[in-house]
């Protein structure tokens, strides 16, 4: 943690809400009724590394627990951001109404488990006296927001068809008033570094994400290494998908950098407001008929109007320029009407972006 720290690097602790009967911790949390109950049965709501049970975290008295052992083991020394891992909670065996939490069965209240994890560690740090507080969940409800929830799609396949179904995901969670989020980019299971279809997808996919709330590469890559099965994938760095891609998202990480002041403008304007990072083309422009019916580009912010190529083997697309303003593309001159669509040339090392004038 030193060495990262000198390095000018925050470090992210993965948290998963399981506890295992072999934890130091289960019988404590057993006998003092801090763990999500199963009306018949064992207890047991999932097996991943062994049979575990999670924590319930609509409990106010679990919720102090764990961020009790969270600070001796991790805040106090050093860890500031917290990965909150599993927070759907997802079940082994998917029965729902077997499981009964402190405020409900989980058939009424299930879904505000993610919301309470993300209270629990809120107001442990809150009360540490930390002010400036996100933590990276996998799953979000109605109010997350309020405790600094940055959330993230989940382990997604890595396929076209999911690619696109992100970018109506990320514009739903900002207009259901959750701005921070975001994706893993090329998605989490299945993509092979070394597969030229894989790659092409990771570059749009990363092309993409530079344009979202929080940019961030993760997966779990093909093929894992043999007789190691909890091992983490193949290399997911830059440079780890060929020379073809490495200098294309290079050139958008520059990007991602030259945007940073402008994003952190959208982030105090989120905080402040719960204005959305990712717009929808009628946000902005909400007296535009067309800007209602148009899917597949969006806003960045006010300024950027961004058409990510959603398909295989794309190297042209028609982006329509929203009515009330004018546009110039990113990287070039021309000054375009809107009100129109307009066809951009698309080859792989680029997506087309217009910015507002």
């Amino acid at each position: 943690m030193k060495e990262l720290k000198d390095l000018k690097i925050e470090l992210m602790i993965s948290i998963w809400p399981t506890v295992q009967e072999s934890s130091e911790n289960y019988s404590e949390m057993l006998e003092k009724g801090l763990l999500i109950r199963t009306d018949r049965g064992v207890r047991v709501s999932m097996q991943c590394g062994g049979d575990t049970i999670h924590f319930d975290a609509t409990n106010p008295e679990a919720r102090k627990f764990i961020w009790s052992r969270a600070k001796k083991n991790y805040y106090d020394k050093g860890i500031k951001v917290f990965w909150l891992d599993e927070a759907e909670p997802e079940y082994s065996v998917y029965d729902f109404e077997l499981y009964r939490y402190h405020e409900g069965p989980n058939m009424q209240i299930g879904n505000t488990y993610p919301v309470r994890y993300a209270q629990a560690f809120y107001e442990g740090m809150q009360a540490e006296g930390q002010t400036n507080i996100v933590n990276l969940l996998r799953c979000a409800w109605a109010g997350s927001q309020k405790y600094g929830a940055l959330v993230w799609s989940g382990d997604i396949a890595s396929s076209w068809e999911t690619f696109r179904n992100q970018l109506s995901a990320g514009l739903n969670m900002g207009i259901a008033g959750i701005p921070w989020w975001t994706t893993d980019i090329g998605g989490f299971h299945g993509g092979n570094p070394k597969d030229p279809k894989f790659r092409e997808l990771l570059i749009r996919w990363f092309q993409w994400g530079t344009f979202c709330p929080v940019m961030r590469l993760h997966g779990d890559r093909e093929p894992k290494p043999e007789g190691e099965p909890t091992a983490s994938g193949a290399d997911n760095e830059v440079w780890s998908f060929g020379e073809e891609a490495y200098p294309i998202l290079k050139k958008y990480l520059h990007i991602r950098e030259e945007l940073r002041n402008y994003t952190r403008e959208l982030m105090k304007e989120a905080h402040e407001k719960g204005s959305p990072v990712m717009r929808t083309c009628f946000y902005e422009f909400p007296e535009d008929r067309k800007a209602w019916q148009v899917h597949t580009q969006y806003m960045y912010g006010h300024k950027y109007l961004v058409a990510p190529v959603l398909a295989a083997e794309r190297r042209e697309s028609t982006v329509y320029l929203p009515a009330g303003a004018k546009w110039k593309p990113w990287d070039g001159d021309e000054i375009y009407d809107g009100g129109n669509g307009v066809e951009v040339k698309c080859p792989i090392d680029y997506m087309p972006v217009f910015v507002r004038q």
